[in-house]
């Protein structure tokens, strides 16, 4: 389910997913396939990791990440659920393809 929400979508962000809603900054990001399949790729692995397990391993990462690049941005952008995302927003069959736990791949390191 998808609401629009300036209020709730941080500065700086389009969109927030937070089991089972995406909330979209404005009424006309609806129709932007590549940030509603970005936010879809965030539900699946929420879902596949119990959603609060999801939300802990998340925010240890941004601070491990956070403590390694010394930059909340690139902490953000290397977060291994936001590489994959991100690596595969634009493929708009990702989804179905999509293998269990697909983001340990992407704990790799490497800087976007």
């Amino acid at each position: 389910m998808i609401f629009i929400s300036k209020y709730l979508v941080p500065n700086g962000y389009l969109g927030i997913t937070i089991f089972p809603f995406v909330f979209l900054k404005y009424k006309g990001l609806r129709e932007d396939t590549v940030l509603i399949n970005h936010e879809n790729i965030h539900l699946k692995q929420q879902l596949e990791m119990l959603i609060i397990p999801f939300y802990l391993f998340y925010g240890i990462e941004f601070l491990i990440r956070l403590f390694q690049y010394e930059n909340s941005y690139l902490a953000y952008r290397n977060i291994s659920f936001e590489r994959e995302a991100f690596f595969n927003e634009s493929n708009l069959n990702y989804i179905k393809r999509r293998k269990f736990w697909s983001f340990l791949k992407y704990l790799r390191q490497y800087d976007f």
